[in-house]
């Protein structure tokens, strides 16, 4: 059994919860990070007594430096092995009506809050000779419709994490992204929550310019819900990363991600354009979807 070092943030439910499960079944000194008490004495009812709870709200500055000066304190000298920055929300709406600080709350999550966590644990990172891996996901290669604040996030983790790669070579610690598909989490019914909200605060011309758009993609959101690879098969991908010798910079997990990187590589722009609004039952302009797909009457 090892006792090396590893902080999850977002570790309350969904992916989180099932990398600090299974690394913690791993022998790894698991830190989980959680905003609430409650969702920390849940985790710690499933975990051994290794597993540690840190309080750690990932926009929050203060919280971010207590829960850097927790595991300072237990790990000293050994550092740390692994950062798994995998908190984050999935903010949805049309863009022309999103309001702005929804879009700066998506950000501040997905984009900042990693960073400014990954720079609070590099030092013992450095000790550890450790590696970090970011949550990503396939929307950090294809944006969807009223999806664009969340991928926007995942477009910039994706360039944040290929920048933080290089800087980081020389200091000998590893990042790498993980790209899931349609995962089985509570994240997409906590956003269907928050877009009920949003939604019922729209003015009406939004309801009538989008309205059978947003119910659309709704309809797609519910039925694919149930289909999703497990979380389980997301943290065994995440101790690939940690423990590899020659860890990937990429991963991407699950079928639906692999064949949509594939279509999202091959295919131009206006073509994947027709085949999200097809896939999504998305009222279209059939002149245009004709043109694109080169179709004559």
């Amino acid at each position: 059994m090892n006792s090396r070092g590893v902080v999850i943030t977002g570790a309350s439910s969904g992916i989180g919860a099932a990398c600090a499960l299974h690394l913690d079944r791993l022998g790894y000194l698991v830190f989980a990070g959680v905003r609430k008490k409650e969702d920390g004495d849940a985790l710690k009812g499933r975990a051994s007594e290794r597993l540690r709870i840190v309080f750690i709200d990932v926009v929050d500055a203060t919280s971010i430096a207590k829960a850097a000066e927790t595991v300072e304190a237990a790990v000293a000298a050994a550092g740390l092995s692994g950062l798994v920055n995998n908190a984050g929300i999935a903010v949805a709406g049309p863009l022309e009506f999103l309001p702005v600080d929804d879009l700066r709350q998506q950000l501040e999550v997905n984009v900042i809050g990693p960073i400014a966590v990954t720079q609070a644990f590099l030092p013992m990172l450095r000790r550890g000779h450790g590696r970090v891996v970011n949550m990503g996901s396939i929307g950090g290669r294809w944006a969807t419709p009223f999806a664009g604040p969340y991928s926007a996030s995942k477009f910039a983790l994706e360039a944040l994490t290929d920048a933080l790669r290089v800087e980081l070579h020389a200091s000998g610690i590893e990042v790498s992204i993980i790209e899931p598909g349609n995962v089985a989490t509570p994240i997409w019914e906590k956003s269907k929550a928050a877009v009920e909200i949003r939604e019922a605060k729209l003015p009406e011309v939004a309801r009538q310019i989008y309205g059978r758009q947003m119910a659309a993609v709704r309809r797609f959101a519910e039925n694919a819900a149930g289909v999703g690879i497990d979380a389980d098969v997301v943290a065994q991908t995440v101790a690939h990363a940690l423990m590899a010798r020659k860890p990937k910079t990429r991963y991407l997990v699950g079928r639906d991600a692999k064949v949509r990187a594939a279509l999202a590589k091959a295919l131009p722009d206006r073509m994947r354009d027709v085949l999200v609004m097809r896939r999504l039952g998305l009222p279209g302009h059939p002149p245009e979807e004709d043109r694109v797909l080169g179709r004559h009457g």
